[in-house]
């Protein structure tokens, strides 16, 4: 199952490796369709690809750190 989600980092996770650590943890596959970071911003437009559990939970997992998620439709080309 893929999903579509834009993710908007607080300040202080703009260099801390949460995508990866929740990819590795949840079994989770980011695909990186688009990103703005700066010092003191970070947006990201991933497609997430895995089991529906996973990526619930890996999407919950951002939630519980700080980052703002929000589910895209029709942003990715198939």
């Amino acid at each position: 199952m893929k999903r579509r989600v834009k993710l908007t980092f607080p300040p202080h996770l703009i260099k801390e490796p949460v995508i990866f650590t929740m990819a590795k943890q949840f079994n989770v596959m980011p695909n990186i369709r688009r990103a703005r970071v700066t010092e003191t911003a970070g947006e990201m437009v991933l497609e997430l690809d895995g089991e529906e559990e996973n990526l619930s939970k890996g999407i919950q997992f951002l939630k519980e750190r700080g980052v703002e998620v929000e589910l895209v439709e029709g942003d990715v080309i198939e």
